[in-house]
């Protein structure tokens, strides 16, 4: 069975892009929906240690905003369509989870040998239905599923009856910033569970659309049917384990050098250790989805790797925002919920800005206090005019000149575009 698309992921990605969400959501919907697809019949040796293509995607942003739900809906609801494809439950808890393995037990033949395995895709538009952080032994159990350990062989239930071989996770999940810091402890960010994940922030509408109907084409309907095609091809005909090629390996080497020399210029901040600890991973299970949403050889070519690379690079540009509000106080997230409030803004009178922020603030000289160190710190300053004291958004300037762009820029931004716009 031929293929309906040169490139699954940027099918889906026009077919999705219709909503007010942002591309980039589509994108690493379509990534974990061809993740689900493949289940463990993929992977890269790396002779002491293989990676499979399974993902913990994350989509974060406030309620109502950008219809993260909407986008891991429209991406799952092909791949229910799939036979054989298996969903965990809803709501996870161990006797749930273990009986879902049970029966998620399947086996596939490479060589003339079966090899047995029991994958999960797990979704949820509540990442709290998945996961409770302070349950220490599911995170370390989500931890090592997502490491796709060779020794690691079974799940077993509080009773010990039941045993299930291979187990594989793959999971999109929804949650917003404020249940991130609701629930997750500090001590917690960048280590084991949140490292392994791709947290997508957004906080703004990419565009506006009343009336989706009026985006859908004539062909819809016809394309879903494609879509789901092409999941079931990749569902059926990769199996065994993808090559790198010298190319790739040859751009990657430099760049992977450079990454750690430079290490220390991110290591200081916890939250991102972490993840850049594992970068190269994401990094590689990424380009292996992008490698088979193209093509039935089992392969990992450059443009797959740099596609990758951009992608991730897009995703890192705002992961600080996830993790914003943690370990914060109530105070320091007003002040930092007034500093942005200045800059939407533009500029605010002394009085307008203490009016904004009195339900925080209440008591005058706290207040002063507050802009006294926002001022100080450098994201504002005063300004005096004729009509009184006004506070103004501190303009973030560059003292060096844009770097001229390389042609492999270049060829990297045309990539991007090209996978953000859909094609």
């Amino acid at each position: 069975m031929a293929r309906n698309f040169p490139s699954w992921i940027d099918a889906y990605v026009k077919y999705a892009g219709v909503t007010e969400a942002p591309r980039r959501m589509a994108f690493w919907a379509g990534v974990s929906a061809v993740a689900g697809a493949l289940r463990r019949h993929v992977w890269i040796d790396m002779k002491r240690f293989q990676w499979t293509p399974n993902f913990y995607i994350i989509f974060v942003a406030p309620p109502g905003i950008v219809a993260k739900s909407t986008s891991a809906d429209i991406a799952m609801d092909l791949l229910k369509q799939v036979p054989g494809i298996k969903f965990g439950p809803d709501t996870v808890t161990w006797p749930a989870l273990v009986t879902a393995f049970a029966n998620a037990q399947e086996s596939f033949m490479m060589d003339e040998t079966w090899y047995p395995m029991s994958p999960l895709t797990l979704v949820s538009s509540e990442m709290g239905s998945l996961i409770n952080p302070m349950d220490r032994q599911m995170v370390d159990l989500y931890i090592t599923l997502w490491d796709g350990r060779k020794g690691y062989e079974k799940v077993t239930k509080m009773s010990g009856n039941d045993t299930i071989s291979a187990p594989w996770i793959n999971m999109l999940a929804c949650t917003t910033p404020q249940w991130l810091a609701d629930n997750m402890p500090a001590a917690t960010i960048g280590g084991g569970f949140t490292s392994r994940c791709i947290f997508l922030y957004s906080d703004s509408k990419e565009r506006y659309i009343p009336f989706v109907d009026e985006m859908v084409d004539d062909n819809d309907e016809d394309t879903r049917d494609k879509l789901i095609q092409d999941l079931e091809h990749i569902s059926v005909n990769l199996v065994g384990p993808y090559n790198i090629t010298k190319e790739a390996r040859d751009w990657y080497r430099p760049v992977y050098e450079e990454f750690w020399k430079n290490a220390h210029l991110r290591m200081d901040d916890s939250m991102m250790e972490g993840y850049a600890a594992r970068k190269q991973t994401h990094l590689f299970k990424t380009a292996l989805i992008l490698s088979a949403a193209q093509r039935d050889e089992k392969v990992i070519t450059l443009d797959d790797l740099q596609l990758a690379s951009l992608m991730l690079d897009d995703v890192e540009s705002t992961m600080g925002k996830v993790f914003s509000r943690i370990g914060k106080s109530d105070d320091s997230l007003a002040a930092e919920k007034f500093i942005q409030h200045v800059k939407k803004n533009g500029e605010l009178s002394y009085e307008q800005a203490y009016r904004m922020v009195h339900a925080y603030f209440p008591d005058f000289r706290n207040f002063e206090g507050m802009v006294s160190g926002a001022v100080k710190s450098g994201y504002l300053i005063l300004i005096q005019k004729s009509t009184g004291l006004f506070l103004r958004a501190k303009e973030e300037t560059s003292s060096q000149p844009p770097a001229p762009i390389s042609r492999e820029e270049a060829y990297q931004n045309e990539l991007l575009e090209r996978q953000m716009a859909g094609r």
